[in-house]
């Protein structure tokens, strides 16, 4: 071997294993990393990571890009945070299996639930699909940056059998139940990677009715735990309140008992219910005891809701002049909000009733943050608008209308919705240390009006390794580990996650010292002309993803070759036998 594609020379390696950082070169050829250590090969090209960090790409487990990646090659914000694999079909949405009549039916579906513009699914979904095998083939006929794995998605499949009977929330009879077994066992045999649903009363369609899913009778989920038994491969992927605990609980034992297989559910503390993450970490690792495949997927800061006058929601949304002028575009919603006479007429007044949720949070200035640059994900409680207000005296209407009416009405607050109940981490630390968790939940693609955690494999690097002063810290090995290679062996691919000769060269090489997350903003692209948050980084030197630079300084080569990954994907041969 005297020549190779890629040879990164130089580099401080960490390597996806767990292992401590060493400086190495890797040699890249024929999209597989071939040589690791001192490399005599000269590359066809050479990369010069002397002082700069070398990790596997990371492999995101909870996406929403069905619709995106029928559509668009780059699956951003995902790829520019330097993710080379993403799953998606998560929470139970997507667009298949589909008939021509309940495809409104899905697209009010996922807009209610992951909060992306109907009128961009619309556009943008040409529906050339009806089996899930041919949402698989439609995806695979756009050549995409990043590698796209995909799940079967509850919602989709009950409506496809039951119809509106399914949307309705109706019990299943034997026969669709039967059907519901066959089409996923028929789904993950062509390439799906596992089955996702939901059951919580959050998840809602665009018309604020309950998902199809939710309530699903046991018969109805143990029959599909069967599918993936009968297939032999697949993974579950859970939603749920977890109010009725013990049942739930249960029910998810069961299938994992039923198919063999591995399931994870999302977990963060919720304000309402601040302690229930710790019991079900303690049903977590009692399973885990008895040798249930059950991991929980868990965030590294807050779920954060983003207010602003461009978003879906911001603390005036239902106060009376403002809903006067909602419908203006933005420049002319902030030229008329400069005017002081209106700014002190709507500072005064109170809020529409029958907006429960909206007027709770436009009154919680107590959780209420100004975001920054760069963004302060781990704010303190004197940092609040509440606290702001108090100690200046301000009305913090006041500061809050300010905030969000600055540089053109572009400003944005941060919200901690979820995981920040004692105004830190702490909390968030102790989940990620336990081995039965996992790196997840950055929801990319999905809530593009109100929350942009899709940044959140960076954040692990920037706040957690590097930047973190309220707490502990995170060994940097274990970061990346977390995002590598737990998460692609959680669903079967066990061919990336890890830099070492034989496996899949997905690669970022990052400036550490460099690295920093810019604020979010928003971007009009989608189809239609809608809108999603955005977010970049930098100190992304360069990308590579099967062997190829997609990513130059944050700055797309035009290289595309990401594919749709089929099923479960075996561990390398040279290093299967270690």
């Amino acid at each position: 071997m005297t020549e190779v594609d890629i040879v990164i020379r130089g580099g401080m390696l960490v390597d996806g294993t767990g292992s401590a950082p060493r400086e190495a070169d890797v040699a890249i050829d024929k999209g597989r990393i071939v040589a690791v250590g001192r490399v005599a090969a000269k590359g066809r090209e050479e990369i010069d990571a002397k002082g700069l960090l070398v990790t596997p790409g990371w492999v995101d487990i909870h996406t929403h890009y069905d619709g995106q990646v029928t559509w668009e090659s780059r699956v951003t914000p995902s790829s520019i945070h330097g993710s080379t694999t993403v799953v998606m079909g998560n929470c139970g949405v997507g667009f298949a299996p589909v008939r021509s009549t309940d495809h409104d039916t899905l697209i009010r579906l996922m807009e209610g639930v992951e909060d992306i513009p109907g009128a961009a699914l619309h556009e943008g979904l040409s529906w050339e699909w009806e089996s899930f095998a041919e949402y698989m083939d439609a995806i695979e006929e756009l050549p995409h940056d990043i590698d796209i794995v995909t799940q079967v998605p509850h919602g989709a499949l009950r409506v496809y059998v039951m119809g509106e009977r399914g949307a309705k929330r109706e019990p299943a009879t034997a026969d669709e139940i039967a059907e519901m077994k066959r089409l996923t066992r028929e789904a993950i045999e062509a390439g799906a990677i596992g089955f996702s649903t939901t059951r919580t009363m959050v998840h809602r369609t665009a018309d604020g009715d309950l998902t199809p899913t939710l309530g699903a009778a046991d018969a109805e989920m143990v029959a599909i735990a069967e599918a993936l038994r009968d297939a032999g491969t697949g993974v579950l992927q859970w939603v749920s309140d977890f109010r009725e605990i013990d049942h739930e609980f249960g029910l998810i034992e069961e299938l994992t008992r039923v198919s063999g297989r591995p399931l994870s559910f999302s977990m963060v503390q919720a304000d309402v219910m601040p302690d229930q993450w710790r019991e079900l970490m303690r049903r977590l690792d009692g399973a885990a005891s008895r040798g249930l495949p059950i991991k929980a997927q868990v965030q590294g800061r807050p779920v954060g809701l983003m207010l602003g006058l461009q978003g879906s929601v911001h603390p005036f949304v239902t106060r009376p002049s403002y809903q006067a002028i909602a419908h203006l575009p933005l420049a002319e919603r902030v030229a008329v909000m400069s005017d002081p006479a209106f700014r002190a007429k709507l500072i005064a007044e109170a809020p529409e009733a029958g907006h429960p949720f909206v007027n709770s949070l436009a009154g919680a200035y107590h959780k209420m943050f100004d975001l920054g640059d760069p963004p302060n994900y781990e704010p303190a409680p004197e940092e609040s608008i509440a606290a702001r207000a108090k100690a200046t005296g301000e009305n913090p209407d006041a500061i809050v209308y300010d905030i969000l009416t600055a540089n053109g009405g572009t400003g944005f607050l941060f919200f901690p919705l979820h995981n920040y109940t004692d105004f830190n981490l702490d909390n968030t630390l102790t989940m990620m240390r336990n081995p039965n968790t996992l790196f997840g939940l950055s929801d990319g693609g999905a809530h593009v009006g109100a929350i942009c955690d899709v940044s959140v494999p960076t954040y692990m690097l920037t706040h957690w390794c590097r930047d973190r002063t309220r707490g502990e810290r995170l060994d940097l090995p274990f970061v990346v580990k977390s995002q590598t290679k737990d998460t692609a062996e959680a669903i079967g691919l066990r061919d990336r996650g890890v830099v070492a000769p034989g496996y899949k060269a997905d690669v970022n090489v990052i400036d550490f010292e460099r690295l920093r997350l810019k604020p979010p903003h928003m971007v009009y692209d989608l189809p239609s002309g809608a809108r999603r948050l955005m977010q970049e980084a930098e100190g992304y030197v360069v990308t590579i993803a099967s062997g190829q630079v997609i990513y130059r300084d944050g700055e797309p080569t035009g290289a595309l070759p990401g594919r749709l990954v089929r099923g479960e994907q075996p561990a390398p041969a040279l290093r299967a036998a270690e």
